[in-house]
């Protein structure tokens, strides 16, 4: 029996010295085949897009970006002065785009460069990024269209995508 012990004691340390896998983590065949597939997320400045759907009909259209776009410039332009610092646009950001450092950035919105961003340049910003989702150009965008495609992990995209990022619509 003392020999016994003696081996139990002598190999205890070795034994909590080997790493163990986390209890959630994947089998190691599960996480092979988990790498062979598609990554489809949605962009910031899609969730806001699908966010403004005022009908709540799965489109979001023109004239409800607009008026949904107006609505979230005066939420942060309390002082109704008709612009917007970069920090006051990084609370948008925040609030409206999930985080402050979401693209589109402060510098891309502001078109003229006088470190101030007016509804026209929040709505022009928008707008394009509208149309860069609007896959079929039919004035609205669905959530199909606002998803991102991307066949392999680290950006491998499928052929034929548009934009930053990734295929938009059905696969």
């Amino acid at each position: 029996m003392r020999p016994v012990l003696l081996l139990l004691l002598l190999a205890a340390p070795v034994a909590a010295q080997r790493p163990h896998p986390p209890a959630d983590a994947p089998a190691p065949a599960q996480r092979a085949a988990g790498a062979e597939r598609a990554t489809i997320y949605v962009e910031p400045v899609g969730m806001l897009i699908a966010a403004l759907d005022a009908d709540g009909d799965g489109r979001t259209s023109r004239a409800e970006l607009t008026a949904g776009v107006e609505r979230t410039f005066r939420a942060i332009d309390t002082s109704n002065s008709g612009k917007l610092g970069y920090i006051a646009f990084a609370d948008w950001a925040e609030r409206f785009l999930g985080d402050r450092t979401a693209l589109p950035s402060p510098f891309a919105v502001d078109r003229n460069g006088d470190n101030a961003i007016t509804p026209a340049e929040l709505q022009a910003a928008i707008a394009h990024e509208f149309d860069r989702f609007d896959v079929n150009h039919d004035g609205a965008v669905t959530r199909a269209e606002l998803l991102t495609i991307r066949d392999r992990p680290g950006g491998g995209e499928r052929s034929g995508t548009r934009g930053r990022g990734g295929r938009r619509g059905s696969p």
